[in-house]
């Protein structure tokens, strides 16, 4: 297990009831999500089913997001789409959606005795300061990404965006002093050597038309957003590490709201001065797919990139950045593969070999946590036995 701050710091804002709450799990995923909002503040951070619970929810999320993200966006560009900045804001235009946890959580508080003292949002300056500057710096990111999109595969930008694990490893390292297991090590190389691989067959990938220039540009875009995004997820650990106050799930919405926020203005000015509002409408009635599924597509790539970074910075919160960034590069191969399902790319014998690594290194990884886990409960039933002998009642 990871020793992150994040990690030893799980804690969720509960009442102060003690009356059991019975629930039944829907057969629904949504059901499920309304059902982890609405007990989320009551059990204390000792209940590690909640625990677990979430982070799976924030997998899945970020599952979403990163696998549907980069195909949604690609679709627009294929068709006709033309605008870098238009798709760097849809990226985290979607924020609104998160009023809709903070609104049922805020209602949740309450009503719990004493809940009428509760405040709708819980954050303080320094937090918002910091959610802001990350935000301006995740606009940017967005924007070398959504460059790289509109130039280059979806195989291929997936690929270079796998090499985001180093960056993360060694930022996390810096930032928040990351301790690695031989597990954890193991993981970011097999992972790392599967975007290697991958990237020994990109000769062949420039789209046809396009200038080798412009490919070449598209490339250093997107290598620049995998850095950046490497520095983006152990900052936003170190400010969990850092906040100065009890950060509760309900806190970590409030940051991903700010973030995107302040993320979709820098895009807003970047729209403005590329002069891609009053090109929208204009756009939508030339679009291949029409009109109508022009529009279908904004939106839904909006709420996809949504769930995208809601679950990387709930996997942060729940578990590590490092295990956010493992995550992301096991992704790789299924990017590939619904890449070659509906845009018809090459699956190349190094794509199978990349995907083998990828599940070889999440496996490295879980597996150095379960031996973790097992080696810090004996410790403490050690450490617990030693303390009721020096100390009998």
């Amino acid at each position: 297990m990871f020793q992150s701050g994040s990690r030893n710091t799980l804690l969720f804002i509960h009442t102060n009831t003690t009356k059991p709450i019975k629930t039944h799990f829907p057969k629904s995923h949504f059901s499920l999500v309304l059902l982890l909002l609405l007990t989320m503040d009551i059990e204390p951070e000792t209940n590690k089913a909640q625990k677990k619970a979430l982070l799976i929810l924030n997998c899945i999320l970020l599952s979403i997001g990163h696998c549907g993200g980069p195909l949604i966006m690609r679709l627009y560009f294929l068709h006709g789409g033309k605008r870098v900045w238009l798709s760097s804001w849809l990226e985290t235009g979607g924020w609104p959606i998160i009023l809709i946890p903070i609104f049922i959580l805020y209602y949740r508080r309450r009503a719990a005795p004493a809940g009428d003292q509760t405040k709708l949002f819980l954050m303080k300056p320094f937090l918002f300061v910091a959610a802001a500057f990350i935000g301006i710096i995740t606009g940017l990111d967005d924007y070398l990404y959504a460059y790289g999109v509109a130039r280059l595969p979806v195989s291929t930008t997936a690929l270079i965006i796998a090499t985001q694990l180093a960056f993360t490893a060694v930022f996390a390292f810096l930032l928040v002093r990351q301790k690695f297991t031989s597990y954890s090590i193991n993981a970011v190389v097999l992972l790392t050597i599967g975007g290697v691989v991958l990237a020994l067959h990109t000769s062949g990938d420039r789209p046809k038309g396009e200038s080798n220039k412009e490919y070449v540009v598209g490339f250093v875009m997107t290598v620049a957003a995998a850095v950046l995004y490497g520095f983006i997820l152990p900052l936003v650990e170190l400010t969990y590490k850092k906040a100065r106050q009890v950060v509760s799930y309900t806190l970590v919405l409030e940051i991903q709201m700010v973030m995107c926020i302040f993320a979709t203005l820098f895009c807003t000015v970047g729209m403005l001065i590329n002069s891609d509002f009053k090109a929208i409408p204009r756009e939508a009635r030339n679009f291949g797919l029409g009109e109508t599924k022009y529009y279908v597509i904004m939106v839904f790539s909006a709420i996809i990139w949504q769930s995208f970074y809601l679950g990387a910075i709930g996997v942060i919160y729940s578990a590590s950045s490092l295990l956010c960034g493992i995550e992301i590069a096991v992704l790789l191969p299924v990017t590939e593969s619904l890449a070659v399902i509906f845009y018809q790319e090459n699956f190349q014998a190094e794509k199978g070999l990349a995907l083998a690594l990828s599940l070889w290194g999440f496996v490295s990884y879980f597996y150095g946590e379960i031996k973790q886990n097992k080696k810090s409960k004996k410790k403490h039933v050690q450490e617990t036995q030693v303390s009721q002998f020096q100390n009998p009642c």
